[in-house]
């Protein structure tokens, strides 16, 4: 690579930029200013979304599909101008699967405080630069509100049912304990009713990691040339966050002590894992922002449906819709007895249900079949 060979480096931030690609997302601006539960507000607000399907004459058939911390509003479709991956849930929305676009409207918006079209960290401020540290901290309850927005202008009075795995389940809650009667069904995934001592430590250690790269610049890093912004810092975050997502035995079984092809770790060089790891945090530094991740890891950290509701208990009794809790058996980070805490409390809840999966908290992902056929039996509950 030569010093004119900038197209190896990293950019600044990997999010969506103004002028780019759109994509097949669009956009909902909010005139009015969002309420904070800081006490403060958010002005400006814009989400990005994706909608597939047609909304019914009585918008009865809407259901809302919510992403997890690096994911965004491509649930299915594939990679393309405005879209680095291919959608994350692509084998479960379209015609035939468990979200038959023929029957239901399913809409997805990209997170606020997320990077790929809608207000966070690296998008305009009132000044017209990214908003960087001046972003202001979020919780759940307020991207829920500017989610609730959304619905309002589709004319969406009540959704047939609220889907969201891991920091998307955590919404999912704050939908249905927070507006039980505009959320028909409930299907809770790999998530906690609230973020437990060691899941804010493994997220605190993560911001830490973004925030002591010399790149992070207080988070004023986003007009910086290619491979000057935080891109090591958020690297080792997700080193770090993918260990958690993945199971042990998963990770013994398929790289064990094995080196990389061509390297010796006695050497220098590098264990296969090592390589797997280098390799993820390499591509999520080209899709993604320094600056939202530690938004969205913070908003987690914070996340309790029952704060100011007289606790978890009495908060979740709110939610009386039918509602599905699953958990992975192999999840590390959200353990099942996370789970198990929801399905009970939940009135709509009968059992918790498994996902069998060696893959670790990533299973919600990836095993479509199981996940998809609890999205069919929600649905049926809905009608």
């Amino acid at each position: 690579m030569t010093v004119t060979d900038v197209s190896a480096l990293p950019p600044a931030t990997g999010g969506w930029r103004e002028g780019g690609p759109p994509g097949r997302r669009a956009w909902l601006g909010q005139a009015e200013p969002l309420p904070l539960e800081s006490g403060g507000s958010l002005s400006g607000v814009r989400l990005a979304y994706e909608t597939w399907g047609r909304l019914a004459p009585n918008a009865s058939n809407a259901v809302l599909v919510l992403h997890a911390l690096t994911g965004d509003s491509h649930v299915a479709g594939p990679a393309g101008p405005g879209h680095p991956t291919a959608g994350w849930w692509d084998a479960l929305v379209g015609p035939g699967r468990a979200l038959d676009t023929r029957r239901w409207f399913v809409v997805a918006p990209n997170v606020l405080g997320g990077c790929q079209g809608s207000t966070g960290p690296s998008s305009p401020g009132p000044d017209g630069l990214p908003w960087g540290p001046s972003f202001p901290r979020l919780t759940q309850r307020d991207q829920v509100a500017a989610e609730v927005r959304l619905a309002d202008a589709l004319g969406i009075g009540r959704w047939a049912a609220v889907i969201g795995g891991s920091m998307g389940g955590m919404r999912a809650l704050e939908w249905a304990v927070g507006h039980p009667e505009r959320t028909g069904s409930l299907l809770a995934l790999a998530c906690p009713a609230a973020s437990s001592a060691e899941q804010i430590a493994w997220g605190s250690v993560q911001i830490a990691a973004i925030r002591t790269d010399p790149g992070w610049r207080a988070g004023r890093y986003h007009d910086a040339p290619p491979g000057a912004g935080p891109h090591r810092g958020l690297g080792i975050a997700r080193r770090i966050a993918h260990v958690t997502y993945r199971s042990e035995a998963e990770l013994a079984a398929r790289f064990g002590r094995e080196a990389q092809h061509g390297e010796s770790p006695a050497r220098g060089g590098r264990f296969q894992i090592e390589s797997y790891l280098d390799h993820h945090a390499a591509k999520l530094a080209r899709r993604f922002d320094a600056g939202s991740y530690v938004a969205l890891t913070e908003t987690m950290n914070g996340h309790d449906v029952g704060r100011g509701r007289g606790g978890v208990r009495a908060a979740l009794h709110r939610a009386g819709m039918p509602a599905l809790v699953a958990g992975v058996d192999s999840d590390r980070l959200f353990p099942l007895s996370q789970q198990r805490e929801l399905a009970t409390a939940l009135p709509g809840a009968d059992h918790l249900r498994v996902i069998e999966s060696p893959s670790g908290h990533d299973g919600f992902l990836l095993e479509t079949e199981q996940v998809g056929a609890l999205v069919v039996e929600l649905l049926e509950s809905a009608g």
